[in-house]
């Protein structure tokens, strides 16, 4: 199998693209020939199939420039932020409001898990852990922080628990003690 080069695709591209501009060119003059022969806008349409704009368009180019024109009057964004970088982040107020339960089984709330294991023993760490991590990105309110998460815990786990960068920062910048105790643990 022959190897093709980026140069070759652009070519192909490139030609397709003058033989689109070339083939709509040529359709849009033979619908104004059809119209100033008599033809209303509306039996074009019918025969031919094309939109009433479609129509509208070739039979005054000014039209579909001044369209094309206001598509591109917004750049399009070249670097797409990341969900984690729009995604909105919850803070408490303060360590000592968060009073969740440190004990037993919790079974979280749908809309903090959807994930169809909602149940955490809270005796097992990988557990413990895992039910943190939920609760600190899918928060959405205060109340679920205060609910669900004790500020003594959230210390001790800190240093070890995965989260998103954006997540971390959040609650670093508020706590600066939750930053001292990652950089102690490392």
């Amino acid at each position: 199998m022959a190897q093709f080069t980026e140069a070759a695709l652009r070519g192909v591209i490139t030609g397709y693209e003058a033989t689109k501009c070339a083939a709509l060119q040529q359709r849009d003059a033979q619908l104004r020939e059809f119209h100033a022969r008599g033809w209303r806008p509306i039996d074009l349409q019918r025969v031919t199939g094309y939109s009433r704009e479609t129509i509208r368009q070739a039979l005054r180019p000014e039209v579909r420039e001044a369209a094309n024109t206001s598509r591109r009057k917004q750049p399009a964004p070249t670097v797409y932020p990341s969900y984690g970088e729009r995604k909105p982040y919850l803070v408490a107020e303060s360590l000592d409001e968060l009073t969740g339960p440190t004990e037993g089984t919790v079974s979280l709330p749908k809309h903090l898990d959807w994930s169809g294991d909602a149940t955490y023993t809270l005796d097992r760490p990988a557990r413990l852990a895992s039910m943190y991590r939920t609760v600190l990105n899918e928060a959405g309110s205060i109340e679920d922080l205060k609910t669900w998460l004790n500020g003594r815990v959230l210390a001790e786990l800190w240093p070890t628990l995965w989260l998103p960068a954006k997540v971390r920062h959040l609650w670093e910048s508020r706590f600066p003690q939750l930053a001292g105790l990652r950089t102690q643990a490392a």
